[in-house]
């Protein structure tokens, strides 16, 4: 079942980022289906947050699409290498957004393992938001997509997690955020519910 508006526009963004976990995000391109669950997320609280890219309010051409309302892709390029996906969350005009930053490989894997080496995996998961980006196709051309519609969206796919399953940590290089960088705002699944995951995966194909 695809992720409705309201998850999206909910005004706790630390909520939404561990909610996603166990969720897939999923593309369609050229009528090929790609899909990886989520297994590691982060949060970014808009203006109030050192680390967030429209702290203090900054709005560029970059960040503009972080002030739509919540339920569509921001997607940037990093370091001159890799895009990254994330998620716009909270109401118009409240930039907050979740970075995806790693996922099981489920739909499509055969296409998935085509644009990124199955190799590059670290135990049956792609660990860094870049690999993912080139795993399901997403590039620029996704910036500000709706995920309400038909080239990119989450599903829930009815995988339980619950509060005993995500472990919390401070986010990954945002140092020069100074007090900020030590905020809990990274959510990644403990290995029990990854193996369970993958079991349950190889039981479905």
């Amino acid at each position: 079942m695809k992720l409705d508006k309201y998850f999206y526009t909910r005004n706790n963004v630390v909520e939404i980022a561990r909610d996603l976990l166990g969720k897939t995000l999923v593309t369609k391109i050229d009528n090929i289906i790609t899909s990886g669950i989520i297994v590691e997320t982060e949060a970014y609280n808009g203006i109030y947050d050192k680390a967030c890219h429209a702290y203090g309010n900054r709005k560029t051409e970059r960040t503009k699409v972080m002030y739509e309302e919540g339920g569509v892709s921001y997607v940037y390029f990093c370091y001159g290498m890799h895009y990254l996906f994330n998620v716009v969350t909270n109401k118009k005009d409240i930039p907050d957004a979740v970075l995806i930053r790693s996922v099981i490989p489920y739909d499509g894997k055969e296409y998935m393992f085509q644009r990124i080496s199955e190799k590059s995996m670290k135990k049956g998961i792609l660990n860094g938001p870049g690999k993912i980006t080139k795993a399901l196709h997403i590039d620029k051309s996704f910036n500000a997509e709706s995920l309400l519609g038909d080239r990119i969206w989450m599903e829930d796919i009815k995988i339980k997690v619950y509060s005993h399953d995500i472990l919390s940590t401070p986010r990954i290089g945002v140092d020069y955020a100074g007090k900020d960088a030590l905020l809990p705002y990274r959510f990644i699944l403990k290995d029990e519910k990854l193996d369970e995951i993958k079991t349950m995966i190889k039981s479905s194909f």
